[in-house]
């Protein structure tokens, strides 16, 4: 498994929420859904994007026909045809249309299967792909994203796009699963090029050292294997001194501690996407009883594996952890 893969491994699209919006300008969209993940993919016209990371506006970026932004989570962000005009709708979490005063919107604005705006033959077109949750394994990467990354057209394969489009209109058998695979595809090939460049963080390169690449792939394909740094630097034929000063400058923390956080984001995952006991996950994850497990997870996240289960969310897990 390659860095990218194994950080996709958390994000996958289940049941995302996939919408083209077709708009006349002026317009202003302010968008406080608080989705982990969002991607936008324009297809006609302009838009610019106004984030404000820290509290503190950023300068607007433009968006032209062709280009991707990349949207992390929880921060609001406004997308308009220009960086003055005020917001006109409001996107709350549930995908709730309103107007500043309140009025929903949702029905008001449709123009068909997974299309909203103010006009069907609108100068702007843009297709919107939102994971509404994020597995905790895939938190490293979400820390590794900007608030925003935009791709532009010659950073990426297009024709990924028109399908999207061509597929988001459309409301055939499994059209959800259809739309979840096309939205993942396209995430991977948005972050694959903006990982190629200069902006990934140092961590994501050391996955292509010769000696810490391979220790990364061994813990995350092994992880109910009981790992020291001793067996770990045996398996990658070093020292145990010099693994464990390489891991941590490279990736930026030592061996087991990647290895814990690891473990656990693998079983919050389990916990909400199987009906596996709690001592079963703890086994398949290397802990060796559901109490080890259990006093690891709260530690780490705050909630305990039961509670989680029964209801924390991925954005809880973050905040916790």
């Amino acid at each position: 498994m390659d860095a990218l893969a194994s950080l996709l491994e958390g994000p996958r699209a289940r049941g995302a929420f996939v919408m083209c919006s077709l708009l006349d300008p002026p317009w202003s969209l302010r968008i406080q859904d608080q989705a982990p993940l969002t991607v936008v993919s324009m297809i006609r016209g302009t838009a610019w994007v106004m984030t404000e990371p820290g509290g503190k506006p950023a300068a607007p970026r433009k968006l032209s026909a062709g280009d991707v932004a990349i949207f992390r989570g929880p921060d609001h962000y406004t997308l308009a045809d220009d960086p003055a005009t005020e917001p006109q709708i409001y996107i709350d979490p549930g995908n709730v249309t309103k107007t500043p005063d309140g009025e929903i919107l949702c029905e008001t604005l449709s123009l068909g299967t997974r299309q909203w705006g103010t006009n069907a033959a609108g100068a702007t077109m843009m297709v919107t792909g939102t994971y509404e949750s994020a597995g905790a394994a895939s938190q490293r990467l979400l820390r590794a994203l900007p608030p925003v990354v935009v791709l532009s057209r010659g950073d990426l394969d297009t024709r990924l796009l028109d399908v999207l489009v061509d597929e988001a209109t459309k409301d055939e058998p499994a059209q959800n699963v259809v739309l979840d695979r096309l939205l993942d595809l396209v995430l991977i090939a948005a972050l694959r090029a903006w990982f190629a460049r200069n902006d990934a963080p140092a961590w994501y390169h050391a996955y292509s050292d010769p000696l810490v690449g391979k220790a990364l792939r061994l813990l995350q394909h092994n992880p109910a294997h009981g790992w020291t740094v001793a067996s770990l630097a045996e398996a990658v034929g070093v020292s145990r001194a010099a693994l464990a000063r390489r891991f941590t400058d490279l990736v930026g923390e030592p061996p087991m501690a990647f290895l814990t956080e690891w473990r656990l984001a693998l079983a919050a995952d389990y916990l909400q996407e199987s009906d596996a006991t709690i001592e079963s996950i703890a086994r398949q994850v290397g802990y060796g009883s559901a109490f080890a497990l259990s006093t690891a997870f709260k530690r780490h996240f705050g909630v305990s594996p039961r509670d989680h289960r029964q209801g924390a969310t991925p954005a809880e897990l973050s905040s916790a952890g």
